[in-house]
């Protein structure tokens, strides 16, 4: 690592529901961070509505974000890559998916989760996670629904506890939710 390059690394989770605003204000907040920025997406264009999602992120995006794709294992950015100041993942809940189709269990998951935030302290000043609130809405019907709606929420509190900057989205308004004043409880796991 650069000597010049001091870490002081900080961990941002973004989420709120689809639609929210949550990926603009985390392009945003990426771009205000940092000169080199890394985007690591987390999708895969299964259909063609899902190619088409992907190309208009990847026009919104424009040049300003190298651009790594890794769908089911994110860490596997680390090998061999140089300190950069930005790494923006978005989104969480897609490479959960991704796992969970790969029959990964909860255990490693949240163990494939830390690894990458353990990794990303040690490569970049800045990791910013993106990622839908799943757990406002109502139970879902099918056994995987339950399940992923139960990781997600798992997931989501790991991260919160070591996040420095929490923010969440709701119809297009973002609101820092920690560190705040007014968080009473952290982490009730």
């Amino acid at each position: 690592m650069n000597p010049n390059k001091v870490k002081q690394h900080n961990l941002y989770l973004v989420g709120g529901g689809v639609r929210s605003g949550k990926s603009n204000f985390a392009l945003e907040l990426a771009k205000k961070l940092g000169k080199e920025r890394v985007f690591v997406a987390t999708a895969q264009a299964w259909d063609q509505e899902m190619k088409d999602r992907i190309a208009r992120h990847q026009t919104e995006r424009a040049d300003d974000f190298a651009v790594f794709e890794a769908p089911t294992d994110p860490s596997c950015y680390f090998v061999e890559k140089e300190f950069t100041d930005v790494i923006l993942l978005d989104c969480l809940t897609l490479w959960i998916s991704n796992l969970m189709m790969q029959e990964k269990s909860l255990d490693e998951i949240l163990d494939a989760i830390n690894k990458f935030i353990i990794q990303a302290s040690n490569h970049c000043r800045h990791l910013i996670i993106v990622t839908n609130e799943v757990g406002l809405g109502v139970v879902p019907e099918s056994a995987m629904g339950r399940q992923f709606r139960d990781i997600t929420g798992f997931a989501h509190q790991l991260i919160s506890r070591q996040a420095d900057h929490v923010y969440f989205a709701t119809m297009g308004l973002i609101q820092k939710v920690k560190p705040a004043a007014n968080l009473v409880v952290e982490g009730m796991v």
